[in-house]
C-alpha cells in the first residue's frame, strides 16, 4: 500500500556559499531542478517565490536533505579545484522545448576548461541560424554552473552575457583555466 503523499512533489533548497557569491540550490526527488547566483536574502526570497507556482508546491528549507546531499558536496568540491564535472541528477522541468535541447547538449558537449561560440552551439543541436537563440536558452538556463552556460562566448572571441553578470563568468572561466584569473 502506497503512504499517504507519497508521490505529492517535494522541493527542497539551501543556500551555499561559493567563490561566487552565494548559491540557491533546489531539489525534486527527480535531481537538482534550480541554481540561482547572488542568493542574498531578497534574491533567493524572488527565486522561491517563482518556483513555488512552476513546480506546484511550496519549496522547503533542508540544507540537509538528501535530496540536496550530492549537489551541494559536487558544488563545494568543484569552487575547491576537486572536481571538474557534474553528475548529479538533474530536474529538467524548468526548462522545454529547444532551450532543453541546446542545455543538454551544453552538458554533455561542452567539457571543464573549454568554450564554444553560441553559432557553434547551435549548429551542434542542427539549427546553424540560432545563435541568437543559443544566447536566450543561456539566459533562461535554470541550472548554471552544474549546466555550464558560462562556457559559451561570442565567435569574436567576445565573452558575451551572462545571467550572473559578466563578472561572475569571468571568475568561472578563469576558475576552469580559460582565463587567467583576474589582477584585482
Amino acid at each position: 500500500m502506497d503512504s499517504p503523499g507519497q508521490y505529492e512533489q517535494q522541493v527542497v533548497w539551501t543556500v551555499v556559499g561559493t567563490d561566487i557569491g552565494p548559491l540557491l540550490l533546489a531539489a525534486t526527488r527527480e535531481g537538482l531542478v534550480n541554481v540561482v547566483f547572488h542568493a542574498t536574502d531578497a534574491t533567493r526570497d524572488r527565486a522561491l517565490e517563482r518556483l513555488a507556482p512552476r513546480l506546484g508546491t511550496e519549496p522547503v528549507e533542508a540544507p540537509g536533505s538528501p535530496l540536496l546531499a550530492e549537489a551541494i558536496r559536487q558544488v563545494e568540491a568543484y569552487f575547491t579545484g576537486r572536481r571538474r564535472d557534474f553528475d548529479v541528477p538533474l530536474d529538467w522541468s524548468l526548462i522545454s522545448g529547444f532551450n532543453r535541447q541546446v542545455l543538454r547538449e551544453l552538458a554533455s558537449g561542452v567539457p571543464f576548461g573549454q568554450v564554444v561560440g553560441y553559432g557553434d552551439l547551435a549548429r551542434r543541436v542542427g539549427q546553424p541560424g540560432a545563435a541568437q537563440a543559443v544566447g536566450m536558452a543561456m539566459g533562461a538556463n535554470p541550472l548554471p554552473v552544474v549546466v555550464p552556460c558560462h562556457r559559451v562566448v561570442e565567435s569574436d572571441g567576445g565573452i558575451g552575457g551572462f545571467g550572473g553578470g559578466v563578472g561572475t563568468k569571468r571568475q568561472l572561466l578563469a576558475l576552469e583555466g580559460v582565463l587567467p584569473e583576474p589582477l584585482f
